[in-house]
């Protein structure tokens, strides 16, 4: 492309300008109403190749103008999904920002939509029961603007470092402070949600854990669905957790419960793959249980 450059006039000028305030970079109001390319739009474009690590110059070439266009996308203003090339760009980075600190690690946000980001978007979806086709549409962008305030601005948890146990003390405040149910598809799950609530109540007498079998109880924050196999492909999406693909379960549970449309929160927990080998004993659901409930205590956790 032909750069553009100081002494310009038109809207190739007007496109840059638009940008660059977008952006945050000041330019004369008089050089905006002419479209005219002067003084403080060469400062401003200056600005912009230092902050993008270009070759330092007042004029915009085809290697500025890529990186101009980047910078330009926000969140939402475009479907996002996996292709060749990849789409890149500043939405692509803080959809991966806000994965990676709600705890759907994606990699380095670098801006491009790479299989990392896709599966990342995939678990993320599943998580807070959308369709998970790891393609970002507007349902995908409204739950990632409703979990804004968690991820916005905070630094980018770029691997998953697994799970830490929770103090006792601890675990007893944020059970205290919990109302939430667990029940189970089948016999194992229910031995397992069981055993759950007998180490809450052991945990401190004034437990909100509670347990529930057929109908849901209605006077609960949370509802936890522990199930030994996959949702069926032909059922209604539902927010749902792998536990054999989650090493940060406490956040995957705080996402899905601030994601929630609705109280209680319902939250599917597949245990498929860690209760499949046909050798679950009593001792792994007992180390299962106290997994899921430290889990959940982290989530209530202040």
């Amino acid at each position: 492309m032909e750069s553009i450059m100081q002494g310009m006039t038109g809207p190739a000028v007007d496109d840059v300008q638009t940008r660059l305030v977008s952006l945050g970079f000041a330019i004369d109001e008089g050089e905006l109403s002419q479209q005219r390319f002067d003084t403080t739009t060469c400062a401003a474009v200056r600005a912009f190749r230092t902050e993008h690590q270009l070759p330092d110059g007042d004029f915009v070439d085809a290697a500025c103008w890529s990186a101009l266009v980047d910078a330009s996308y926000k969140l939402g203003d475009r479907t996002l999904y996996l292709r060749l090339p990849n789409f890149h760009g500043a939405d692509v980075r803080a959809l991966q920002q806000a994965l990676n600190t709600l705890g759907f690690a994606c990699g380095v946000d670098d801006g491009y939509f790479g299989p990392h980001t896709e599966a990342a978007l995939k678990q993320f979806q599943e998580n807070v029961g959308l369709f998970a086709d790891g393609m970002a549409f507007q349902d995908t962008f409204n739950y990632i603007n409703r979990l804004h305030h968690v991820w916005k601005d905070k630094p980018s948890a770029v691997a998953a470092n697994g799970e830490a146990r929770t103090g006792f003390a601890r675990a007893a405040s944020a059970l205290e402070r919990a109302r939430f149910a667990v029940g189970g598809e089948d016999a194992l799950t229910r031995n397992i949600a069981s055993r759950i609530w007998n180490i809450a109540t052991a945990t401190t007498e004034n437990s909100g854990v509670m347990l529930y079998e057929g109908e849901i109880p209605e006077d609960t924050d949370v509802v936890l669905m522990l199930s030994t196999s996959e949702l069926p492909e032909d059922a209604e999406p539902q927010a749902t957790i792998a536990l054999a693909e989650c090493h940060n379960l406490a956040q995957r549970l705080r996402t899905a419960i601030m994601a929630s449309k609705q109280r209680p929160a319902l939250i599917r927990l597949e245990l498929s793959d860690l209760t499949s080998c046909g050798t679950f004993t009593s001792s792994d659901a007992q180390t299962l249980a106290i997994r899921l409930l430290d889990g959940v205590c982290d989530a209530f956790a202040e």
